[in-house]
This record gives C-alpha cells, sequence and structure tokens, in this order.
C-alpha cells in the first residue's frame, strides 16, 4: 500500500495538482567521490542501470551524470549526477519511493548491499538548489560533436554574507547576467540558488560548449563585453563574490545529455 501511495503522489506531483508544474524547477546535485576504478565501475553501472531507468518511470526526464576531465585534479575521482524536479515534495518522496521500489532495488542490488568494508564510494554529497527567476526549468544543450570533446563547466560563486550572495543572485537575473551569457553562445543547463550544501551562502549554475576552444573564445568575448564591463563596474554590485570554485565536466555515455 505504501509503495503504491508514493507511486501516485510522485506521478501526480510531476505533473502539477491542477495539471501544470511549478513555475521553477528544484534541482538535487548527488556527487559521488571514488577511491577507485572498482567503485566507479559499480556506481557507473547502478546509475545506468537501476538509478536513472527507474527514474524516468516516475516521469523525472533529463538527468544528468558527469564526470570530471582527466586534466582535473579530481580526474576520475567523483561522478556528478543531476536530478530535476518540478516540486520540492517530489524531491522528498523520491528515496522512500525508490526504497519501496522492487524492481530498483533488484537492479540495483550490488550497489545497495554491497559490504562495509567494500563500499562502492566514499562520501555521496547532496546539494539542494532551487532555479533562477529567469531560468525556471532545466534546458536540454543542443550539441553535435562527440561526448568526450564537450566542456560542462559547474561553477560555484560564495557570497561572504547572505545579502552580499543574493545581491550576485540579482546580478544574474535583475542585472542581465543570463541574456548576456546567452548573446555570447554559452549554452546554460541551469542557473539556481543553492538552499541546502555544504558552502552556503552560494549559487551553482552549469554552461556547456562543444569543446575547449569554443568555450575559452565564449569566456573571452565575455570578459570583454561591454554590458559586463558596465555591469562588474556598476556601484551595486561590488564585493558579491568571495569565492568562485569552477568544475570542468564531460558527460557519461549514458547521461541524458
Amino acid at each position: 500500500m505504501k509503495k503504491a501511495i508514493l507511486f501516485v503522489c510522485l506521478g501526480l506531483l510531476h505533473l502539477g495538482l491542477n495539471g501544470q508544474s511549478n513555475a521553477r524547477e528544484y534541482y538535487q546535485l548527488r556527487i559521488y567521490s571514488l577511491a577507485n576504478k572498482a567503485q566507479e565501475q559499480l556506481t557507473d553501472t547502478y546509475l545506468e542501470e537501476a538509478f536513472l531507468p527507474s527514474l524516468k518511470r516516475y516521469g523525472i526526464e533529463n538527468v544528468g551524470v558527469f564526470k570530471t576531465r582527466p586534466q582535473t585534479t579530481d580526474a576520475n575521482g567523483k561522478i556528478y549526477v543531476l536530478i530535476p524536479f518540478k516540486s520540492i515534495i517530489e524531491f522528498a518522496l523520491l528515496d522512500d519511493t525508490l526504497n519501496a521500489d522492487e524492481t530498483h532495488q533488484k537492479k540495483g542490488k550490488a550497489f545497495l548491499d554491497a559490504p562495509h568494508d567494500r563500499p562502492p564510494y566514499q562520501r555521496m554529497e547532496s546539494i539542494l538548489m532551487e532555479a533562477f527567476v529567469d531560468m525556471p526549468e532545466l534546458a536540454v544543450p543542443n550539441l553535435e560533436g562527440p561526448r568526450k570533446d564537450r566542456i560542462y563547466e559547474l561553477r560555484s560563486y560564495e557570497g561572504a554574507t547572505e545579502n552580499k550572495y543574493r545581491n550576485k543572485v540579482n546580478m544574474f537575473n535583475e542585472g542581465g547576467e543570463i541574456p548576456l551569457f546567452e548573446e555570447l553562445g554559452f549554452q546554460a543547463v541551469f542557473y539556481a540558488e543553492v538552499l541546502s550544501g555544504s558552502h552556503m551562502p552560494n549559487l551553482m549554475y552549469m554552461t556547456v560548449h562543444e569543446n575547449q576552444e569554443s568555450r575559452d573564445a565564449s569566456w573571452q568575448s565575455f570578459r570583454e563585453a561591454p554590458k559586463w564591463l558596465r555591469l562588474k563596474a556598476d556601484p551595486d554590485y561590488q564585493n558579491n563574490v568571495s569565492k568562485n570554485d569552477t568544475m570542468f565536466l564531460y558527460p557519461t555515455d549514458y547521461s541524458d545529455y
């Protein structure tokens, strides 16, 4: 009975009680830290054969799975899973739903029931976010080049205080950073406010380019753009980022994009 109720609730929430989705999506970013290739293979198998198919059965589409690029310091050390939700309740119900799903438990048994001395990962971090007002839904990028060449750039901007952080969010929305990125050829996957995470207060966003060359060219154009030069000199938007963390990623073969 509990399983059936969870399935029904998840389906209704995905559609919205009035037949419409909420205005702003929520995102969970799961980050699996890995110690070796055996853990990487076990986690890959679980995500590809159990986790993503289960999400799709519940109507959760466009799940991204990424790994750190070889030239980065975390190469082969982490797997990033980006999951979009139509509501915060859909997010809250997911774990119980998967725990009650016999197919998921069977397909993911090697991962879910791994022995304590051979765990499938070292730790799993969960970051919960809400989409920006000016980009309320995740966008699946339109790319044609090889997956191995794609540059998914995940950025986290921390603020010294909550008000400084909110000022940076405002800079993206009302200030016009989002349309500027679009004008200069950046393909954004999402922009979001972090609701729960280990580096708050902070925002996160992800953009993607076909390859390193196009990524570098776009950022050079951004740095030289008159609109950006005016915006960063605006007295209303000073000192609103105290730390910028940038992760360079590529999609797995089983990622939705």
